[in-house]
């Protein structure tokens, strides 16, 4: 078996990590500070976790798009909730839109330069 978790690089963890509760909720973990930077957080949501890493531990070679994210997501409603919080301050790839499996598909870039490829199956 093998589990895969997004690990999101950015600049200032600290408040960006924040930012990310907001629009998913769930709860953070500090994992590792210096002073008062924030170097490694976890986000748990709903039995899911996002790895964060601020650009000082992490030293990524260029801004943006250092991931892309796959989300699938229960309910309509929050699909279309969290699709709205990404994509205020951020770049709709892709509107929603119908898609062939029964569902919704929609891609943003939010304001961090990360790129969400959301979904939402129905039943």
């Amino acid at each position: 078996m093998m589990i895969t978790i997004p690990f999101i690089v950015l600049e200032n963890c600290k408040d960006e990590i924040k930012y990310y509760q907001n629009v998913f909720g769930g709860e953070i973990t500090i994992l590792r500070k210096q002073g008062e930077a924030v170097l490694n957080a976890d986000l748990r949501v709903e039995g899911a976790t996002l790895k964060f890493a601020d650009t000082q531990a992490a030293k990524p070679v260029m801004k943006g798009d250092y991931v892309r994210v796959f989300v699938k997501i229960e309910k309509e409603e929050e699909f279309r909730r969290i699709y709205g919080e990404l994509a205020a301050g951020g770049t709709i790839n892709t509107e929603v839109y119908e898609a062939p499996f029964n569902g919704l598909l929609a891609i943003v870039t939010d304001r961090n330069g990360v790129c969400w490829v959301m979904s939402y199956y129905r039943d």
